[in-house]
């Protein structure tokens, strides 16, 4: 067991939310810090504002992980004179490194927006707006019948799920032929004897992200010297990731109870929503944070109710020139729930990764902006 650093850190939020998800416009990643640093503490918040920084600092953590970029546009100078570079400054004095996952993170399998559907009791929830998928490459392996099963638990971690299912594979027997050369330690049989050996083929999807670290396992699980295996890219269309979701409630509601659920739900002092009070929901998009731009997205997808925060009031007549009715539930309260999430996968994800001695902890110096 070994103290992860940033960079180890950088790694498995990676996994979490790949940084190749991430818009364009985005400046997802390491911000602020020294990737060779040891990390024992970590806090994870929103926004890295000058009470966020001071209270990771006071709390002894070395790295800071955010969902909201500190250092979103090139700057051309670092000066406390002004708040991003007093902050800036503040950090490195105290030793602290900020990673950011934003949209990364709202794109993810598994993210911020999957979060959120979990959160107002939307299920079976896809991307609302498809902005990639993943590539899918088959792996073949070849191996002998007694190790089939240790090669398989090498390799589950880097499989590809499939619709509701993980963990798949296939094999196939068949046989295997070499002849030893001299200097090497063949695994059976003799150096010059030409050799028939019965063998398994094993058969299974990654994601083409996953190649590398996939090899490296397999070279590690395999008996033999010089294993054999294929990689395959595939014309197979991989796991649909995009920005928002839409999904169906277990129980239609009418939008005023919907509402009043939500507000509750996500601790929100108050919220504001479009449309009839009345109206029949069932089939609901959401998108955390600012998520109006994906208003003709929720429409065209028979979406009868957008959750999303910070509409605008032309917005608003959009949707109602839709048909589409809104529920604007803010920005905090549907982005704040990424805190105990994040805490709670990275510290998970740290030691399923093998590291000691490093805490995750949520920061609690966080409040909304806006009053009412």
């Amino acid at each position: 067991m070994k103290t992860p650093k940033v960079a180890d850190l950088v790694g498995i939020i990676n996994k979490i939310a790949p940084l190749a998800l991430a818009e364009a416009w985005d400046n997802p990643g390491l911000q602020i810090g020294d990737p060779a640093a040891e990390v024992t503490r970590v806090m994870v918040a929103l926004d890295p504002t000058p009470d966020v920084v001071d209270s990771a600092i006071s709390s002894s953590s070395q790295l800071l992980v955010t969902h909201h970029p500190l250092i979103f546009k090139p700057i051309k100078s670092i000066s406390a004179a002004n708040p991003l570079g007093a902050i800036i400054q503040k950090a490195i004095k105290g030793g602290l490194s900020i990673i950011t996952l934003h949209t990364n993170y709202d794109i993810a399998d598994g993210g911020l927006n999957d979060a959120l559907a979990r959160k107002i009791g939307i299920s079976d929830s896809l991307p609302l707006k498809i902005t990639s998928t993943t590539e899918l490459v088959k792996l073949v392996v070849f191996l002998p019948v007694t190790h089939l099963d240790q090669m398989r638990s090498a390799l589950f971690p880097f499989l590809a799920r499939q619709g509701n299912y993980r963990d798949c594979t296939f094999a196939t027997d068949g046989t295997g032929t070499f002849t030893p050369l001299e200097g090497a330690e063949p695994f059976s049989g003799a150096v010059g004897h030409f050799s028939k050996v019965p063998e398994e083929r094993l058969e299974l999807l990654i994601t083409a992200a996953e190649v590398s670290r996939a090899v490296k396992a397999l070279l590690a699980a395999h008996p033999y010297e010089e294993p054999a295996f294929d990689l395959y890219p595939l014309l197979n269309k991989g796991t649909k990731l995009g920005l928002g979701r839409i999904g169906r409630l277990s129980e239609s509601s009418t939008l005023a109870e919907y509402a009043d659920r939500l507000r509750n739900v996500l601790s929100a002092p108050a919220l504001r929503y479009v449309g009839d009070p009345n109206a029949v929901i069932s089939k609901v998009a959401l998108c955390s944070g600012s998520g109006a731009s994906l208003l003709r997205d929720a429409a065209r997808a028979g979406a009868d109710l957008l959750v999303t925060g910070d509409i605008k009031y032309h917005e608003a007549r959009e949707a109602e020139d839709c048909g589409l009715a809104l529920i604007d539930a803010g920005h905090y309260p549907t982005e704040i729930i990424m805190v105990p999430e994040m805490a709670k996968r990275l510290g998970q994800a740290i030691v399923a990764a093998g590291y000691a001695g490093c805490a995750v902890e949520e920061c609690r110096a966080e409040t909304d902006p806006f009053r009412i």
